[in-house]
Formats: C-alpha cells, structure tokens, sequence
C-alpha cells in the first residue's frame, strides 16, 4: 500500500489552523482509500527540525569514511529526512504564509532534504512523486490583486518543490482567514467563506483522485 508524507508547520493548534484543517480533510480521505497504507507525519510546529548547520551542509559532499563525528550526527538527521521524503508515494504539506512567506521551520525541513547529486540535481531522487501543498492566508495574494507581488508561497515552493525536487505538484489556497476575525474585512467574510469551502472540497477531491491513480 502507499505511503503518505503529511508535514503540517502552522504554528497554531488544529482549530485555529485553516492549513492544519484542510491537510486533516485531505489526509482523512486518503485513510478511506489507504486503510492498511502508511502515514509518516511530522509536525514542525511541535518538534521540529534544526536548523541547517556547516557540519550538517558541508557533510553531503564529504565522503562518508571522511566525515567529523560532528558531520556524521548531523548528516544522520538530514538523511532521515530525505529517505522519508524518498519512500513516499505522495506528499502533503501545510505551508501558511507567514509574512509574505513560508514559516522558517518548513523552510528548515527544506534545507535539509535537497541535497545536490542525490535530491536535487539532473536525477532527483524523488522525481515524479505526487505532492499537494495547502497554502492558507489571512489575504488575498491573487492574480490581479494589490498584493499579487507579495506571493512568495507558492512561487517560492513551485521552485523547490518542482523546479529542484522535481515533486508533481499542485496547491489547494485557502484565502482570506483573517477575514472572521478583522471587523475592516468585514464585507470579505462571504469570498472567505467560498475559498474555504472550495479548499475543504478540492481536499477530498485532490485526495481521492491521487489514491485512485496510486492503487490503478
């Protein structure tokens, strides 16, 4: 059966977090379809990853036998990570927006899994596999929007994700969360709404036609 890689990084619990809700809904359906698969979860939020350091960087292009202690432990991380990134048949991700951006600590997970020659290079490693990203945000960073040239969500992680991991990619947005709770966005409440509810629905819809391909 498949296996699913599901990171959530939003720094607020479940109820507070629109990434958290929807990666759940997608995660939900692909269970109903993968009853006896496999999920590896991690939360970034709760425990997550260190930081790249120059034992963890420089250890990659270092030949084994000729690592420090230092870069030995620090190379050992990273490689858990990448070899969970490697054993997945698809991925799932919560990326808010966090100040026109990703939160440091899905930035953090990043740094580790490209690797050069191995991850990322002319033959990644983990080319191909399917990944479907939630990027929620209390805007609007649309297309024709005022602040379309603050995305840095999506642009950023179409380029990583895709352009350097050569993961399969494909986003579900969920806009407009502050709107509830910010009175001057008052009059956004019903577009929040509608995004909401198409997130929750392009979840289960994104979920079940990924397992369906997986399983055919």
């Amino acid at each position: 059966m498949a296996t699913l890689l599901h990171i959530d990084s939003s720094v607020f619990p479940f109820e507070a977090s629109s990434s958290r809700s929807i990666t759940a809904a997608f995660r939900r359906t692909w269970e109903e379809q993968h009853p006896e698969g496999t999920v590896i979860y991690r939360d970034l939020a709760a425990d997550p990853v260190p930081h790249i350091t120059a034992d963890a960087w420089s250890a990659g292009y270092t030949v084994p036998t000729e690592r420090s202690p230092e870069q030995a432990t620090a190379f050992a991380a990273r490689l858990k990570l990448i070899e969970e990134l490697e054993q997945a048949d698809a991925v799932l991700i919560g990326a808010p927006m966090y100040n026109f951006s990703i939160p440091s600590t899905l930035k953090a997970w990043l740094d580790s899994v490209l690797l050069l020659g191995r991850t990322a290079g002319e033959a990644p490693s983990a080319q191909g596999t399917p990944a479907v990203v939630v990027a929620s945000r209390g805007g609007s960073y649309a297309p024709g929007t005022p602040r379309e040239g603050y995305e840095f969500v999506q642009n950023y992680l179409e380029a990583v994700l895709n352009g350097t991991l050569g993961l399969d990619l494909d986003f579900i947005v969920q806009e407009l969360t502050m709107a509830p709770r910010n009175p001057a966005m008052s009059e956004l409440v019903p577009l929040y709404e509608a995004s909401r509810e198409r997130a929750f629905e392009d979840a289960t819809t994104k979920a079940e036609e990924l397992a369906q391909r997986l399983t055919a």
